[in-house]
This record gives C-alpha cells, structure tokens and sequence, in this order.
C-alpha cells in the first residue's frame, strides 16, 4: 500500500510500468507471470503470462470466465490453437490444460483462480 492509499487519497487510475515489474516464475515450469492488477477478496486478476516453447499448464477448471489474448506466439489446448493477434474465452465450469509449442506472451483476464489438478 502506498502513501496515497494509506492516507485515503486513492486515485482514479492506477498506472502500471509494466517493463519495470520482474517476471514472476509460477509453480508450472517454462511460465512466468506479470501481476497487473487483483483484487484477492474477489478473485479478479489480469496478468501478463510468458510462455516458453513447449511449456504446459496441467488439466484445471476455470472457476469463473477466463479470457486471452495473445499478444506473440500461440496458445493450444484440445479444441484449437488461439494465434497472436486472436482472442479466446472459456466458460466457467470449463476444464482443459493447455500448451505452446513455439512459446507465446498472453494477457490473461481471471474473474476467480483456477483450480489445478495436478
């Protein structure tokens, strides 16, 4: 929390320096995370995701809506290959894993976490 917050002058807009924020590794090998912005009461998280070639997320269910945009590379799972450029949403209740055979960076809109089952 900052000064500003602290003292409840919070702003409107909160500004991200996005190239200053390290890349966070996740527990799945080969992915690494940016947090933008989550809100942990709610669930509500947009994170930017590196992907290195051939990395996989094991099989989860999408809790809640899960949107992504990929902004390099490409993203697969067992019903197609979303391309840079492309867009694509699950539904809540959906389970899939997911990979990238030549690596990709997404930005990932979450309503509630994944829930993993590896």
């Amino acid at each position: 929390m900052n000064a500003e917050t602290a003292a409840g002058l919070a702003r409107d807009s909160t500004y991200i320096d996005v190239a200053g924020l390290p890349w966070m590794p996740t527990r799945f090998p080969g992915i690494e995370s940016k947090m933008l912005m989550e809100d942990k009461a709610t669930g509500l998280s947009t994170v930017l995701m590196r992907w290195a070639p051939g990395a996989r997320l094991p099989q989860h269910e999408h809790v809640a809506i899960e949107q992504s945009y990929i902004l390099q590379g490409s993203l697969a799972d067992r019903d197609g290959v979303c391309t840079a450029g492309n867009y694509v949403w699950r539904r809540a209740g959906s389970r899939h894993d997911a990979w990238t055979d030549e690596g990709c960076l997404v930005l990932a809109f979450f309503l509630k976490p994944n829930t993993f089952f590896d």
